[in-house]
């Protein structure tokens, strides 16, 4: 089953996802969140498996959810279901974290489809999110970056990884668990799209991924 965590401060919007969420045999619905902060204390709290996150909420937007997410729990995968599709909203969207960017006029079963396509490790964008990423690539912005957007965390493995540290070497360097650091190079490989530590090693000195 794959648990979902719907967040999202209107109440309408909520009951139609989870109205039609509920009908799928694979997809359970564990939690709902009126807002970016509760989103970020239900994530905690729940685990679920991926985040349909609203951009504009009250008290924390879906931005500032994402990013605080995705630092302490890389596995949870984020969706952003959001009626705004400009570059100031998609852009900081993907560096934060989120690995699919819909709007939420999107046909319900390509909702479904998204959602289980990122489960699978895959990144899905809505055409228009892609024109504005497409298009800061042409302002010299890192695309390769923005369609396999890192975290903050994923890129600080990155830049031991690239020095050649081991595992256990990673971990006490970021003061995390090893466990935790098989799951961002995880992340990192599949984001990446590379299958060993030399590839991705590679990639992020021709890319800039180990950049601050």
């Amino acid at each position: 089953m794959i648990k979902v965590l719907i967040a999202d401060d209107h109440h309408v919007v909520r009951r139609g996802l989870l109205f039609f969420l509920k009908t799928q045999k694979d997809i359970m619905v564990i939690g709902e969140a009126s807002n970016g902060r509760e989103a970020v204390e239900l994530a905690s709290e729940l685990q679920p498996d991926i985040v349909l996150m609203d951009l504009v909420m009250p008290e924390m937007d879906g931005i500032q959810a994402t990013r605080r997410i995705k630092s302490v729990y890389p596995h949870i995968h984020i969706l952003m279901l959001t009626s705004f599709s400009d570059r100031d909203h998609v852009v900081p969207a993907i560096e934060a974290g989120a690995a699919g960017y819909q709007l939420k006029d999107i046909e319900p079963d390509d909702l479904v489809d998204t959602i289980r396509a990122i489960i699978a490790g895959k990144n899905r964008m809505h055409p228009d999110a892609t024109t504005q990423l497409t298009k800061s690539n042409e302002e010299n912005i890192n695309l390769p970056h923005m369609l396999h957007p890192l975290t903050r965390r994923e890129k600080d493995v990155l830049a031991e990884l690239t020095m050649g540290k081991s595992n256990k070497e990673i971990a006490a360097s970021l003061f995390v668990t090893e466990k935790t650091v098989k799951t961002h190079i995880s992340n990192i490989f599949s984001k990446l799209e590379v299958q060993d530590r030399t590839q991705a090693a590679l990639y992020a000195v021709k890319n800039g991924l180990t950049e601050n």
